[in-house]
C-alpha cells in the first residue's frame, strides 16, 4: 500500500517537472529552437495540425528557423499561423520556404522572460506541493481504514515530505537554468 502511493506520487511528481521543461522549452531565448514551433497549430485540411507535422523545420544558422512545408499550399497557412502567434516574430516566405530570423532579446524583454520563468517555476511548485497534500491524504485514510499503524503513517508523510523536497531541488534547477540561458547575451 504505502510502496504504491509513493511510486504513484513520483511519477505525478515526475509529469509536473516534464510539464515545467516543455513550457520551458517554448519560452524563447536568443537562439532558434525548434520547439519555439510546438504550441503553434495551423488549419491542414480543416484539422488544426501542430506546424512541425505539416513541415520540415531546421536550424541552418544559430538565430535562424527554416520552415519547409511538405505540401507548398501550407506556406500562407504557416506564415499566418506564426504572425498570428505569441512569438514576436516576422516570418520571411520566399515562395517555396518560411524564414524566421531571431533578434538578438532587450534586456526588457530578457525581464519579461524572466518573471515568465519564475511564473512557470511556481506553477509546478504549487503542483508539487498538492500532490504531496493528496499523498497525506491517501496516508491518513489508509490508517483509518486499512489499520495501518500511526508511526507507519508518520514515517510516510516524512518520506512524502523528502520526495516533495527532491522535486522542489529538480524545479529550481530547472528555473536557474532557464534563467541564464535567457540573461545570457
Amino acid at each position: 500500500m504505502f510502496d504504491e502511493i509513493m511510486a504513484d506520487l513520483s511519477g505525478r511528481m515526475d509529469k509536473a517537472l516534464e510539464a515545467l521543461q516543455a513550457e520551458f522549452a517554448s519560452i524563447r531565448t536568443g537562439r532558434a529552437n525548434v520547439s519555439l514551433l510546438d504550441g503553434i497549430s495551423v488549419d491542414y485540411y480543416g484539422v488544426p495540425t501542430p506546424v512541425t507535422q505539416v513541415a520540415t523545420v531546421s536550424v541552418p544558422e544559430p538565430r535562424m528557423l527554416l520552415i519547409q512545408p511538405w505540401d507548398k499550399s501550407m506556406l500562407g497557412s504557416i506564415e499566418k499561423a506564426l504572425q498570428m502567434s505569441d512569438l514576436g516574430l516576422v516570418p520571411n516566405n520566399d515562395g517555396a520556404q518560411i524564414r524566421l530570423n531571431i533578434p538578438q532579446l532587450t534586456e526588457e524583454r530578457r525581464k519579461e522572460l524572466v518573471k515568465l520563468v519564475h511564473k512557470r517555476t511556481e506553477d509546478a511548485r504549487v503542483a508539487v506541493r498538492n500532490i504531496r497534500r493528496d499523498g497525506n491524504d491517501q496516508m491518513k485514510k489508509a490508517e483509518k481504514q486499512d489499520g495501518i499503524s500511526e508511526d507507519q503513517v508518520k514515517k510516510g508523510i516524512e518520506d512524502i515530505q523528502t520526495l516533495t523536497d527532491d522535486k522542489m531541488k529538480d524545479i529550481d534547477k530547472l528555473m536557474e537554468a532557464k534563467e541564464k540561458e535567457v540573461l545570457e547575451v
